[in-house]
């Protein structure tokens, strides 16, 4: 019996295989969902300021991760997450995003979450709370963005005063590039490096 080479076997990454099991339809896979888990994360009676928001996931070197697939999660305008009592019936409070094979933008369009209680008393600002995974990341990672008008909030906000340096902050500030529209790099390594969360 001929003896067969051993051949490498996919490493061990979150990618490429994550786009066919959580965006099918966007795989040219049909049947399985409508549309894909997390296409809209609101509809048109949501109440609040309708937001775009677009990014970039960069690695080290500079280059665009163009493979890169981001989840979000949010509270509504009033700063409730989607399930608790009063919450805004018509957000969902998760979307899910790949980047475009050309640009490597992904986008989400929404509405500007509240500010969101903790239940110790503390506020945590309007946020997004963001989940990145590609080709090449072991484990998906976390992070948030912030909205820059909300100053007086992330002056309070317990996650961002925990930050050290504090300087880093920044990268955790998304752009606001025109109206109701923000953009907000990833970047994965370097002098940019966006902070990540161990969560």
């Amino acid at each position: 019996m001929p003896r067969r080479p051993y051949q490498e076997s996919p490493s061990q990454t979150a990618g490429p295989y994550v786009h066919i099991g959580c965006m099918p339809n966007l795989c040219g896979i049909g049947g399985i969902y409508p549309h894909d888990l997390g296409h809209r994360m609101c509809g048109p009676k949501a109440r609040g300021t309708p937001i775009t928001v677009t990014g970039r996931v960069i690695d080290g070197s500079g280059a665009l991760l163009h493979d890169a697939l981001v989840e979000a999660w949010q509270a509504d305008a009033a700063g409730r997450y989607p399930g608790n009592p009063g919450s805004d019936p018509d957000v969902t409070g998760f979307g899910r995003a790949a980047a475009d094979d050309d640009s490597g933008d992904w986008r989400f369009e929404t509405i500007k979450p509240g500010a969101v209680p903790c239940g110790d008393g503390q506020v945590m600002a309007p946020h997004l709370t963001l989940w990145i995974v590609a080709r090449g990341i072991n484990l998906g990672l976390h992070t948030r963005m912030y909205f820059p008008e909300d100053t007086g909030f992330h002056a309070a906000d317990p996650w961002l005063t925990r930050i050290e340096p504090h300087d880093r902050v920044s990268t955790l500030i998304a752009e606001r590039t025109g109206d109701g529209v923000y953009q907000f790099d990833i970047h994965l390594q370097g002098a940019l490096e966006t902070v990540f969360f161990d969560v």
